[in-house]
């Protein structure tokens, strides 16, 4: 995919992301549920006066059978005001599913309420991020979509500017063929665990399975007389497997929300996949802790070790360090969120990426 098709891809995006910020017409209200972490209270508010911490509250009990109703109470149909929609959280991974920028959480995007929905088919998100890498620039292009309130399928296409990799290559008299990497991911998830099960403080629990191919790496290996076989280069696609938990604790800083979240990943990518796959699966860990000090703001760090397949090739591609990444999120309304980040990436083959910035912008349908 060259630059125009992604170029093209953007716009459209941007496009369709525009009524979001004018006038929005708010998404169904969801029926409160008290088992889920973003269930809103049932009480009448703004869409943009969602309270965190009262999520996990219980919904208000129902009257007993046969109970007449206060006089006093307006119809259904005269009521103005809408119970909250729930915010457009989580964000999405640039690996395409649902997460911070970097990392899963075992929350699901946009899932909806069967009485809305009676087909269980969730509504779409889709979401661009521009990854500033130093030497290096990637552009991101991520869709998903939930059914059953369970299952999560989503896509992400990566288009890397390998930038000073190409041109450190080119200096030693060697020719990479291709200066762009395309990487395409394929993610099935399916929460095993819904938060606070059995009436219990339980995270909720997610497994994911995540299909990756890349487009160029057998045809770069090529073109350098198999220098990336020699150093544990086997394929150009593979399959993640990833276990993640997450738990939302609703007032435990200054009486506002912080979700941590910790998970397993057995991969053999290189980075991610964008220089193809080793041929032995390691396991790694990744995690992050996200605070909500008001309801449209959303400050995270996320944390992923890398497993680091391939061995080095001294100036050119360098030892895998593993990811950090401080992110702020505006919850901008219903259905838009916009995240800054910041990421201390270390080496991305053969330039280290301490000073990585990085924009999102996210839109549910």
């Amino acid at each position: 995919m060259n630059r125009l098709a992604v170029a093209t891809l953007a716009t459209l995006f941007v496009l369709a992301s525009v009524p979001a910020f004018g006038e929005v017409e708010a998404k169904p209200p969801p029926e409160a549920d008290p088992a889920r972490w973003d269930s809103p209270a049932d009480t009448p508010a703004a869409p943009l006066d969602y309270d965190f911490a009262e999520a996990l509250a219980a919904a208000t009990p129902e009257e007993p059978a046969g109970a007449e109703k206060a006089e006093t109470a307006p119809p259904a149909e005269e009521t103005s005001e809408k119970p909250a929609a729930p915010p457009p959280l989580p964000f999405h991974c640039i690996e395409g599913y649902s997460g911070g920028p970097i990392t899963p959480m075992a929350y699901l995007c946009n899932t909806e309420p069967k009485d809305i929905t009676p087909d269980g088919v969730g509504l779409p998100s889709a979401a661009y991020t521009f990854l500033n890498l130093g030497t290096k620039e990637m552009h991101v292009v991520s869709f998903s979509q939930t059914f059953l309130k369970r299952f999560e399928f989503g896509y992400a296409f990566h288009h890397l500017d390998t930038g000073s990799l190409h041109d450190d290559l080119r200096d030693a008299g060697l020719n990479m063929g291709e200066r762009y990497v395309g990487l395409h991911h394929f993610n099935f998830r399916a929460m095993l665990l819904e938060e606070n099960s059995f009436d219990m403080p339980l995270p909720a629990v997610t497994a994911g399975v995540h299909f990756k191919f890349n487009e160029e790496m057998d045809s770069i290996d090529r073109s350098l007389g198999g220098a990336f076989t020699n150093i544990g280069y086997d394929d150009d696609f593979g399959i993640d497997y990833t276990l993640t938990a997450t738990k939302m604790f609703p007032k435990l800083a200054s009486g506002r929300p912080v979700l941590l979240t910790g998970g397993l990943r057995l991969s053999r990518a290189a980075q991610l996949g964008l220089l193809g796959f080793g041929d032995d699966y390691k396991a790694t860990f990744e995690g992050s802790v996200a605070y909500l000090p008001v309801d449209q703001l959303a400050l995270a760090y996320e944390y992923r070790m890398k497993n680091n397949p391939y061995h080095k090739i001294s100036g050119l591609v360098e030892e895998e360090h593993d990811w950090h990444a401080f992110s702020a999120n505006w919850i901008v309304n219903d259905r838009v969120t916009i995240t800054g980040l910041y990421g201390m990436f270390g080496n991305i083959a053969n330039a280290r990426e301490d000073s990585v910035l990085a924009l999102q912008v996210k839109y549910e349908f």
